[in-house]
């Protein structure tokens, strides 16, 4: 009898050949892009009506909580399916998991750097951090808006946090008593840390707005409470599976909770200025309530762990490569519409300008992002382990 042909969204990504696609998890990263994806179309000339745009910054957040869930699983699995005498040794196979990561992030990432920086006429904007920060992925320290391949930042954050995260388990793993006291010393030590720079930003008009991005919004000193929320969900679900057990139970009573926060989070910076309140708290807020959505996505008790929504899983696939791709193809969208006379607020456009990137996006990623994945699926496995 021959084989049935696996579905499109397996054949497309190769990272589900061995293991079955989370439709909870897809939809959150949709999401993400999307409203990612909308905030910076909304900024760069093609506004929503009533300005929802400027809330889908937030979606940053929640990929933060994702990957530290996704991530910091990954490795938590490996070093609880080892003894503790080889936890102590090699507990966590590094060149594995610097290999895999390497495969995964660098290879579209380097190729769009490429065009920003031998292509400078296609940038969005003039101005763009010198180009070896990208190279050693720390572009988002002193980084400033108005500048080309400025949403970078995010990754430099993700790429610092892994070259650690791996450090710091195996602390933990060998002293257990840590594993509570260090993630809650990140996020209130990061609450610390933005309560100071705000003070030391502030103005007569709120915290300055120079100083905020600069200081607060881009480094990764001060935007680690997602990743952490997430890693921290990754380590109930691996070490305390009860905990897991209960926490998933309450699913059906958390998700609403979860929407009021994000609300209250994105109601705190709802004025003229940037004011002291959002700089300190919606951080942690919106990881919190991301947090509890992740549990919603992973609960049995809700349909999200079960039911695929169409597209979502494509949309999550072509996530990474739609976030590289994405100022680039607005900047010449808006170019487009300059040259032809399109009104940028027009339905058309506004709609236009959002498949172009998915357009570009997919491409990208089937050009670039699939082959190294197929590499690294043979060269650097998942471990079974995980």
């Amino acid at each position: 009898m021959p084989e049935s042909n696996p579905p499109l969204s397996l054949r497309v990504d190769p990272r589900f050949q061995d293991r079955e696609r989370q439709p909870g998890l897809d939809l959150l990263r949709a999401l993400a892009i999307i409203v990612v994806v909308i905030y910076h179309a909304g900024i760069m000339g093609f506004p929503t009506p009533g300005r929802v745009h400027r809330w889908g910054w937030i979606g940053v957040d929640l990929f933060f909580v994702l990957s530290g869930y996704l991530i910091g699983g990954q490795l938590m699995s490996a070093a609880r399916s080892r003894t503790h005498s080889e936890v102590r040794g090699q507990g966590i196979d590094l060149k594995r998991f610097y290999a895999r990561r390497a495969l995964r992030i660098m290879p579209a990432y380097f190729v769009i750097l490429a065009i920003y920086i031998f292509l400078p006429s296609w940038r969005e904007y003039p101005e763009m951090t010198p180009w070896w920060k990208f190279l050693l992925s720390i572009q988002n320290i002193g980084l400033h808006g108005g500048t080309a391949f400025s949403h970078a930042w995010s990754l430099a954050v993700e790429d610092q946090f892994y070259l650690t995260l791996p450090v710091i388990l195996l602390f933990v793993t060998r002293w257990p008593r840590t594993a509570l006291i260090v993630p809650c010393l990140i996020v209130l030590g990061g609450i610390l840390l933005r309560t100071f720079l705000a003070y030391q930003n502030l103005g007569d008009t709120g915290v300055s707005f120079r100083g905020f991005q600069s200081w607060i919004y881009y480094p990764t000193w001060t935007r680690l409470d997602p990743l952490v929320f997430g890693v921290g969900l990754a380590a109930i679900e691996k070490f305390r599976p009860e905990c897991w057990r209960r926490l998933s139970n309450l699913a059906p009573w958390i998700w609403l909770p979860a929407l009021a926060v994000i609300g209250y989070a994105l109601w705190l910076g709802e004025s003229d200025y940037i004011n002291f309140a959002a700089s300190v708290w919606q951080f942690p807020l919106l990881a919190l309530a991301f947090g509890a959505l992740l549990v919603c996505a992973q609960s049995d008790r809700l349909p999200l762990r079960r039911i695929a929504i169409p597209g979502a899983a494509f949309i999550a696939t072509i996530a990474y490569s739609a976030y590289l791709v994405q100022k680039l193809v607005i900047h010449f969208v808006r170019e487009f519409c300059d040259q032809y006379d399109i009104d940028p607020i027009s339905a058309p456009a506004l709609i236009g300008v959002q498949l172009c990137v998915y357009a570009a996006a997919t491409v990208l990623f089937l050009l670039v992002e699939r082959p190294f994945l197929r590499l690294r699926h043979r060269i650097a496995p998942r471990s079974s382990r995980t």
